[in-house]
Order: C-alpha cells, then sequence, then structure tokens
C-alpha cells in the first residue's frame, strides 16, 4: 500500500486482512458492519453457504448516521438473530475502528443477548 493511498483503500486493505480470518457459519455467522456518512448497515452471514442470514440498517430511521440509530440497528438485528435461533456471532468491523457508532452497534448487540 502506497503513502498516497486513500483513506477508504487503507480500510479495505484492512477489511480484507481481517477477512481471510473471519468465517462465518449457520451456526456461527459473521456480524458484518458497513458504515456510511449517513447510515449503518450490519448483517449476519453464512460464508459456508454464502447466504445473508439476518439484517439491519439506520434506512428508515429519522437520522441514520448517529450512534443512537447505530444502537437500534443493534438492538434491531439482535432481535432478529434470536427469532432465527442464532446465540453467537464472530463480529467484523470492515475495517473501522471499534470506536463510535461501530462500537454502539456491537454493545447493543451484545445487550440484546448476542455472544461475540
Amino acid at each position: 500500500m502506497s503513502q498516497s493511498a486513500s483513506k477508504n483503500q487503507r480500510r479495505l486493505a484492512r477489511q480484507r486482512r481481517a477477512r481471510r480470518r473471519l468465517r462465518g457459519s449457520a451456526a456461527r455467522p459473521r456480524l458484518n458492519v458497513f458504515r456510511s456518512l449517513n447510515h449503518i448497515y450490519a448483517q449476519l452471514v453464512d460464508d459456508d453457504a454464502n447466504q445473508v442470514l439476518a439484517a439491519a440498517s439506520s434506512l428508515k430511521l429519522a437520522t441514520g448516521g448517529n450512534r443512537a440509530a447505530a444502537r437500534e440497528v443493534g438492538l434491531a438485528l439482535a432481535r432478529l438473530a434470536r427469532e432465527r435461533g442464532i446465540e453467537s456471532v464472530v463480529f467484523d468491523r470492515g475495517g473501522y475502528p471499534y470506536h463510535g457508532r461501530v462500537q454502539a452497534l456491537a454493545e447493543a448487540c451484545r445487550e440484546s443477548g448476542l455472544k461475540f
């Protein structure tokens, strides 16, 4: 990676490095997080079957780019996971720092009973 690589290119490199180790299955799916300027998205992915088991986003919320919205997304995703019988996940922060909205989403999932 060169010195002139953009912030997103560096994030994608971190994401690729982590994705080599992180693997989701039907019993323990990967909780994938994507963060944009205005919204946050989370998915439970079964990498063995290449299938999304559950997804939640802040698209329908009034303001989607803050910690409160990330918390709501985490609670919604944990509720969907419980409905599908999922108790444990592998957390994939997508190359983002574990801080702010990503941290709020993860903590809300943990409070709702998901185990990382």
